[in-house]
């Protein structure tokens, strides 16, 4: 899927299992600053696929992608994609993680060179590459201004499903999320959502495919 969108990455580094890129994907991304909320429902959600065999994809950035990883790892499988190179883990107290998804077999994976710097341009390329291994891309909670709502742009742009998570109305970190809603984007209660919208079918809980 990463070869249909447009300026694709002309390579790949990876750490862990690259056929992990090869699965059913799915990314769950939103603020840095999240809620006690936006923290529970980013691991339920992603557990929860995860149970279904569906391989979760996030930027490994602090808040909601982290919690993302977290509830994969549970029962599942993880891709953690990077604005830096993979021997300059950003942010620094994520390095742990990063080794952990490595080694329960997901894969840590970046386009930029090994010892890359986290730069601010970084980020948008990094975003990119979320959305476009993904079949569909959830925002937990965002900003009206966040990096998650560049993801969920990128994610229309490459013809992928976006959806988005309700939150509070005087909710600062909610607001981007219902943006997203009222500019179309699905809005999600359960994952049954999401399957429903992306039409997953699946014989037994390690045999997925999405149709």
């Amino acid at each position: 899927m990463l070869r249909q969108i447009s300026h694709a990455p002309l390579v790949l580094y990876i750490n862990g299992n690259k056929a992990a890129l090869n699965k059913s994907l799915f990314a769950i991304v939103g603020t840095r600053n999240p809620t006690a909320y936006g923290i529970s429902m980013a691991q339920d959600f992603s557990y929860n696929l995860s149970l279904l065999g569906i391989v979760i994809v996030s930027g490994l950035a602090r808040g909601i992608d982290t919690a993302a990883h977290k509830g994969a790892l549970k029962k599942g499988q993880t891709v953690a994609v990077l604005g830096s190179g993979l021997l300059n883990i950003y942010p620094r107290e994520n390095t742990h993680l990063a080794e952990r998804i490595a080694e329960k077999n997901g894969a840590v994976v970046s386009e930029f060179p090994l010892h890359m710097a986290p730069r601010r341009e970084n980020f948008p390329r990094r975003n990119r590459i979320v959305s476009g291994l993904s079949k569909g891309v959830l925002v937990v909670e965002a900003a009206a201004r966040s990096g998650a709502l560049i993801t969920a742009h990128l994610a229309l742009e490459q013809n992928r499903e976006v959806f988005a998570l309700a939150g509070r109305a005087d909710s600062l970190v909610s607001k981007g999320a219902h943006l997203l809603i009222k500019e179309g984007a699905k809005l999600v209660d359960s994952i049954d959502d999401i399957l429903e919208e992306l039409n997953i079918s699946f014989e037994k809980k390690d045999s997925l495919t999405l149709t």
